[in-house]
């Protein structure tokens, strides 16, 4: 982990990490790409038209995605209480964000941002906006390394009390798949009863059109960084063992929650689970 920390004036200590190399696309500026941002560059946009090109329905995946972490934290703030937010690989600031959505609906809620792209940290004065009642922080760390994600999130949020983890497209990022499950184990262990699992992940499963992810993936794990995975209903669903899946369970993130007028299904799965 970094020494570097910024704070809600924007600065950072020594220590943060260089200046991104904007040669090279990267995730956090093609997704930004995809959703109408503006935080990108040539690199990533060329890529971004590539992949958009074999896989056409990725401009609909990054915003339903998008929508879907809008309709959870709304859920979890008006329906179900949750007043702390920990959101992993939070990516580039747009409109709606965690703590914009929280706050909104609850303006004492605690939110804590993490992530080790570069890029998201020198955007991190547009994620540290708060309500005056509230709290939002950021921390510069890897999601595979929990233990010092929270010992950092624990500055802010009350590890005692119900905290909803955000996991929204960022276990496609670790390619090893047990891995994966062991990331998502230690952080809802060291999280009491009452928690919540906020997840989002690609899929390779043929009946939600992610056929079109296999060449799409594999010309992105080529030419852009960091490497990439899908993974079937299955594998997905392994991440919620010992969890209580939410209605309406391990669906598009699309289609959860999205009310009668719902949208097309994409081929990202998306669910919300509790801890027991």
């Amino acid at each position: 982990m970094s020494e570097g920390h910024p704070r809600a004036d924007g600065s950072a200590t020594p220590g943060t990490s260089a200046a991104p190399d904007t040669s090279v696309a990267h995730n956090a500026r093609v997704w930004n790409y995809w959703i109408g941002g503006r935080d990108n560059y040539p690199a990533d946009r060329q890529v971004g038209e590539q992949v958009a090109g074999m896989f056409p329905v990725i401009r609909a995946v990054a915003r339903a995605d998008r929508d879907f972490l809008g309709r959870a934290v709304r859920f979890l703030a008006a329906e179900r209480g949750v007043r702390q937010f920990l959101d992993l690989g939070t990516g580039l600031p747009t409109v709606d964000n965690t703590h914009e959505t929280a706050q909104q609906v609850a303006p004492e809620s605690r939110i804590v941002y993490v992530d080790n792209d570069p890029i998201v940290l020198a955007h991190a004065r547009a994620l540290l906006t708060s309500s005056p009642e509230g709290v939002t922080d950021y921390v510069e760390a890897d999601v595979r390394d929990p233990e010092a994600v929270l010992r950092r999130a624990a500055e802010t949020l009350d590890l005692t009390r119900p905290v909803a983890v955000l996991m929204l497209g960022i276990l496609n990022f670790v390619l090893d798949t047990g891995q994966a499950r062991d990331i998502v184990r230690r952080f809802m262990a060291a999280v009491p009863s009452g928690s919540v699992l906020v997840l989002t992940h690609p899929t390779y499963d043929a009946d939600l059109g992610g056929e079109g992810n296999v060449a799409a993936m594999t010309f992105w794990n080529e030419h852009a960084a960091p490497p990439i995975t899908a993974r079937g209903r299955a594998e997905v669903a392994a991440f919620f063992e010992g969890l209580e899946l939410l209605e309406p369970g391990l669906v598009p993130c699309s289609r959860w929650r999205a009310g009668a007028d719902s949208p097309a299904a994409v081929p990202q799965f998306g669910a919300v689970a509790v801890k027991p």
